[in-house]
């Protein structure tokens, strides 16, 4: 069922796209009609309704007015344009300005209703990807780039470059999201140390803007546009096409998760690693912490070892899983023995507790595509999913782990989900963008990724995430939030900083009267 708002969006879409007149005078003076035909496929019909309400999060019900399908980017650009009231005739406006509110949806992947627009108009960019193919992701001859419909899902970039021997060299840990989502935020993962997050990646983009132009930006054209946009949560514009770097697919994939008992030894061959940035340094890091208190998911080591895995576990309450992984292929096989020799006698890893699995490429990439599976399977994928992400500086990380992991976390009576801890490099990101980072060279990404299945209540976990916010804040620890919801301006202010001014002021340059991604409830 839609709002009253959404009804009166739904009345104005049957009237001025199906009849719109426009009035205006003959010569005679008598008025005259034209009609407007805008041929948007706009749906309200109760399924598609009920998708774009809701998100993977699954706490917020949002209902949107309507849905539009495009099968174009000029349809999206018809949409805000008529949302501008940008339809006219000798300066007289057809219609009242602003009418709706207007959000780019991809795989609903968001976790608070970003990507929802509350009785206004949800755009579904799968509908762009789906009309764009088989040309939905374009190889540059020279293997170089690839020009992606930003509808498009990560793994389907993946698949097409990997059959041209290229690949893009940064990703996210789950492929099934759209190339326009993550942009719009980030994109970060285990190669954010060595090559940046995706918007450190990308060559060029076709963009929306909130008024309705159709605009193709970079850092030489439209800059103001390319930065605002990468990073910038939706506010300036709907990304259509996005120009990926590219680099050579390897082929194979040495993977490997190393057990420690003692935080110090981690944390500093982490650190030590993601400086190594040479050839003989790693493609991949991530880490993870496994916890008495929580599931402890022994399925990627060997069955001789998962027994003795898990009493490790219990003995100690907490073990810090070192992730890390080489590339290679037939030109760089030499190279593997020496970087997994390195690995195995310079770490300071709980000794025998090393473990390696050498796997395709693609599968090493589509790893968390298993786990989702796993978790349908078992009812547990379709769950409130209170997350927590956010950025730690290097000098406080210490701090963080004692206050948040061993007094927090440990403390909780169980926990359930995945908890990342991995450091990443800040010259990797372009600070013209809208993202924000910590002010150091090195910062730690930390996910709280908890799911509240069976009896856990969401908002328990959410409390918890206060309390954590709330010690950062009490010990001064200068933490950024990842894919954050703040519902109050003085936070986004603070969050923004010195970047809040820029920020505000692309706003209207590019989205004046606020129509776009109304979830983020930053400017509503």
């Amino acid at each position: 069922m839609t709002t009253n708002l959404g009804l009166s969006i739904i009345t104005l879409i049957t009237l001025f796209i199906s009849l719109t007149p426009t009035l205006t005078k003959s010569e005679e003076g008598i008025d005259v009609f034209l009609p407007i035909t805008l041929n948007l496929t706009v749906l309200t019909d109760p399924f598609s309704i009920s998708a774009a309400s809701h998100d993977f999060g699954n706490i917020t019900d949002e209902s949107p007015g309507a849905v539009l399908c495009p099968s174009s980017p000029t349809e999206v650009a018809r949409l805000l344009g008529f949302a501008n009231g940008g339809f006219s005739y000798n300066g007289v406006s057809s219609i009242p300005e602003p009418t709706f509110k207007v959000a780019a949806r991809g795989q609903g992947h968001s976790l608070r209703g970003q990507a929802s627009a509350p009785g206004g108009i949800v755009v579904n960019m799968t509908c762009l990807a789906m009309a764009a193919k088989p040309a939905a992701v374009v190889i540059s001859a020279d293997g170089t780039y690839a020009d992606v419909a930003a509808g498009t899902m990560w793994v389907d970039v993946l698949k097409a470059a990997v059959e041209r021997g290229v690949s893009p060299v940064t990703w996210t840990d789950y492929l099934y999201l759209s190339v326009g989502g993550t942009l719009s935020n980030a994109g970060i993962g285990g190669q954010t140390f060595r090559h940046g997050p995706q918007i450190s990646n990308v060559h060029e983009l076709d963009v929306i803007t909130g008024k309705g132009d159709l605009m193709t930006c970079s850092p030489k054209l439209n800059p103001e546009l390319f930065y605002g946009v990468l990073g910038g949560l939706g506010q300036f514009g709907i990304i259509t096409r996005a120009r990926i770097a590219l680099g050579h697919a390897p082929t194979r994939v040495k993977w490997s998760r190393i057990l420690y008992s003692d935080f110090s030894a981690f944390k500093r061959d982490q650190e030590r690693l993601i400086s190594m940035t040479n050839d003989l340094g790693v493609d991949f890091l991530e880490g993870q912490l496994m916890m008495s208190n929580g599931i402890v998911d022994t399925s990627f080591f060997p069955l001789s070892d998962q027994t003795r895995v898990a009493s490790l576990v219990n003995d100690h309450r907490i073990i810090y899983v070192l992730e890390v992984a080489k590339y290679y292929d037939s030109t760089t096989l030499p190279i593997i023995n020496l970087v997994m020799d390195m690995l195995s006698k310079t770490l300071g890893f709980a000794p025998g507790f090393m473990f390696i699995q050498d796997v395709p490429y693609f599968d090493f990439l589509n790893r968390v595509r298993n786990e989702e599976e796993k978790l349908r399977s078992l009812g547990l994928w379709e769950v409130p999913h209170p997350w927590l992400n956010i950025f730690v500086p290097k000098s406080r990380i210490l701090d963080f782990h004692d206050g948040v992991i061993s007094g927090l976390l440990l403390n909780q009576t169980a926990t359930a989900g995945v908890t990342l801890f991995y450091p990443t490099n800040r010259n990797k990101w372009n600070n013209l963008m809208s993202t924000m980072s910590p002010d150091e060279d090195v910062f730690y990404v930390i996910g709280l990724l908890q799911s509240a299945g069976g009896s856990q209540n969401w908002q328990e976990l959410e409390n918890l995430n206060d309390k954590i916010i709330q010690f950062c804040e009490n010990s001064g620890i200068k933490i950024k939030e990842y894919l954050m919801h703040y519902t109050r301006k003085e936070d986004w202010i603070k969050h923004f900083g010195p970047k809040w001014y820029d920020f505000l002021r692309r706003k209207i340059m590019f989205d004046p009267k606020r129509l776009l991604s109304p979830g983020q409830d930053i400017f509503n």
